[in-house]
C-alpha cells in the first residue's frame, strides 16, 4: 500500500497525521468535558484528514487568543464607564441572607453590585417591540442594537426604518448583528443596506473563505439595546417569530427595560464587542445619563471563550448551592454541567422547593430528547421538572430565595455556558424576584409534571435516542 503512494502523497499523508496528533493533544488540555476530550481525540486519530476540518471548524477558535487579548485592551479603555458609575452600594444594603452571594459575584465578576436600578418585564414582542423602537425614535444621542438574529419580516423592517430614520438625525447608530445567526436564521438579511443610509453596521466573527475563518463556535448570543439613557436586554433576538400571533412557529420570550446606573454598564459591554469586531478602541461616546431611576440592586454578568472562567456557570451553581428556601428556573435548553446537575440535586435533597419549567415543544428536537437522559437524576434526588405548553418559550431566568435574580440570554447547555459570548444580570430585589417567580408559577400551572413513571415508561427505542443525543451534549 505504502509503495503505491507517491512521495508527495506520502508526505501529505504524514503530514496530516501528525497535525492530528497535535490537534488530538491540544482537545485533550484544552476542553472542559472529557466526553468532549475524548471524542475530539478519537475522530482526530481515526479520522485525521475529516477530523482536522471538524477540529477546526468546531473544535477550536484561531481567534479566540486575538479575543482575549483585544477585550483586555478594550476593558481598561472602556472601564471609565465603570469607574464613573456611582457604586451605590454598601453591603448593607444587601439582604443579609444575600451577602455570601453578592461576594461570589464580585470574585467571579470584580464588579460591585450598583443601585438605583429599574427593571420593567416586557413579555413577548407584542410588549417589547413597540417599546424598544418608541426608545429609538427617541434617542438624541446614540442607538446602539447588538443581536443574535435579524430574521427577515415586518419586524425587521420596523426596526430598520427606525434605525435609518434616527441616523439622518444625527444620532450615532450601530447595529452589531453575529455572523453566523444573522445569516443561517434568515434567508435575507434585512439590515444589509442600512450602512447606506448612515447606519454603521458590522458583523461579529462572519464566516469567510478568503482569508479562512471558520470559527462557528464563537458567536455572540447577547441581545442589547441602548438609548441613550434607556437599556434593553434578555433573551430575545429580532423576529416575527417573537411577536406571538397564534402560528405554530411563535416563540414566547420575556424581555427587560432597563433604566438607572446599569445602562452605563450595559453599555460598557456593547462597547467591548463593537470595539473586538472594529479592531479599534476608540470607540466610547459621551457618557449617559445614569441617575438613579429604582430600587433594584444589579450587576452585568459578561461570559464567553475571551476567559478562561466559566463566569456565568459558576455563579448559577453557587447560588443554588447557597439556597436555603426555593430554586426556580426557566430555560429553553437544558443540559447543565456537572457542577449545576450536582448543585441542584443537592439542593433538592436539603428539602428546598427546587422547580424546573421547560418547553414541551422545542426549536431543537435533539436537544429535548438529550434532556430526557439527564432527568431521571434530579427526579430521584427531589428536583420537579414541568413542561409548558406551546408556544415555544424561550425564555431564560433564575430565581433564588425570594430576593435573588438572573436575567440575560444564557442558556443552561455547554454551548451557552462555555463557547458563546453571553450577556445576563444579577438582580438583588424581593419585589423583581417574586414578579419572575409568579411568571414561572403561572406557567408551570399551566404545564404538565413530569414523573418518574412517565419518564420509565417511555419505550427502548425512545430511551436510546435520547441516550445517543445525550452522548453528543457537549457539542450540541
Amino acid at each position: 500500500m505504502w509503495n503505491a503512494l507517491h512521495p508527495l502523497e506520502l508526505l501529505l499523508l504524514l503530514c496530516f497525521h501528525l497535525l492530528a496528533w497535535v490537534a488530538a493533544g491540544h482537545a485533550i488540555l484544552t476542553k472542559h468535558d472529557p466526553r468532549s476530550a475524548l471524542g475530539w481525540a478519537a475522530t482526530l486519530l481515526f479520522l485525521p484528514v475529516v477530523g482536522l476540518l471538524l477540529y477546526a471548524a468546531f473544535g477550536i477558535s484561531r481567534t479566540q487568543s486575538a479575543a482575549q487579548r483585544m477585550m483586555r485592551k478594550l476593558a481598561v479603555r472602556a472601564s471609565r464607564y465603570v469607574h464613573l458609575v456611582p457604586e451605590a452600594h454598601h453591603p448593607a444594603t444587601v439582604p443579609p441572607e444575600g451577602l455570601l452571594l453578592e461576594r461570589l459575584g464580585h470574585r467571579l465578576t470584580g464588579q460591585n453590585l450598583c443601585g438605583g436600578n429599574s427593571l420593567e418585564a416586557l413579555r413577548n414582542g407584542n410588549e417589547a417591540y413597540p417599546a424598544m423602537l418608541r426608545a429609538i425614535h427617541a434617542a438624541q444621542r446614540f442607538v446602539y442594537l447588538s443581536t443574535y438574529i435579524f430574521a427577515q419580516g415586518s419586524t425587521a423592517e420596523a426596526f430598520c426604518e427606525a434605525l435609518a430614520l434616527a441616523a439622518s438625525r444625527g444620532v450615532d447608530v450601530r447595529l452589531l448583528v453575529d455572523g453566523f445567526g444573522g445569516r443561517f436564521y434568515s434567508l435575507r438579511r434585512p439590515w444589509a443596506h442600512l450602512a447606506e443610509r448612515g447606519v454603521r453596521v458590522a458583523q461579529f466573527l462572519p464566516l469567510q473563505l478568503l482569508p479562512p475563518r471558520l470559527c462557528i463556535n464563537l458567536r455572540t448570543h447577547r441581545k442589547l439595546l441602548i438609548c441613550d439613557d434607556v437599556a434593553f436586554t434578555g433573551g430575545m433576538n429580532i423576529s416575527d417569530q417573537h411577536v406571538l400571533s397564534g402560528r405554530k412557529n411563535d416563540i414566547q420570550d420575556m424581555h427587560f427595560r432597563c433604566r438607572g446606573p446599569i445602562v452605563a454598564r450595559l453599555l460598557r459591554a456593547f462597547l467591548l464587542d463593537w470595539g473586538f469586531v472594529a479592531r479599534t478602541t476608540e470607540c466610547l461616546p459621551e457618557m449617559p445619563d445614569v441617575r438613579a431611576a429604582g430600587q433594584s440592586l444589579c450587576r452585568m454578568v459578561l461570559d464567553g471563550p475571551d476567559s478562561d472562567a466559566d463566569t456565568i456557570n459558576d455563579l448559577m451553581a453557587g447560588a443554588i448551592s447557597g439556597a436555603t428556601r426555593s430554586v426556580r428556573i426557566m430555560t429553553p435548553y437544558f443540559l447543565p454541567s456537572h457542577e449545576l446537575m450536582t448543585s441542584l440535586r443537592s439542593a433538592a435533597q436539603r428539602g428546598l422547593d427546587v422547580r424546573v419549567i421547560l418547553p414541551a415543544r422545542n426549536n431543537l428536537p435533539y436537544v429535548h430528547w438529550a434532556t430526557f437522559r439527564l432527568l431521571p437524576s434530579l427526579l430521584r434526588a427531589g428536583v420537579r421538572v414541568w413542561y409548558q405548553p406551546p408556544p415555544f418559550a424561550h425564555t431564560k431566568l433564575l430565581a433564588v430565595d425570594g430576593y435573588y435574580a438572573q436575567i440575560g440570554s444564557a442558556n443552561l447547555d455547554a454551548r451557552s455556558l462555555r463557547l458563546n459570548f453571553e450577556l445576563n444580570m444579577e438582580v438583588f430585589d424581593p419585589h423583581f424576584h417574586d414578579l419572575l417567580a409568579q411568571h414561572m408559577d403561572d406557567a408551570l400551572r399551566r404545564g404538565q409534571e413530569l414523573t418518574l413513571q412517565r419518564l420509565s415508561a417511555r419505550s427502548l427505542p425512545l430511551r436510546l435516542r435520547d441516550a445517543a443525543c445525550w452522548l453528543f451534549s457537549p457539542y450540541l
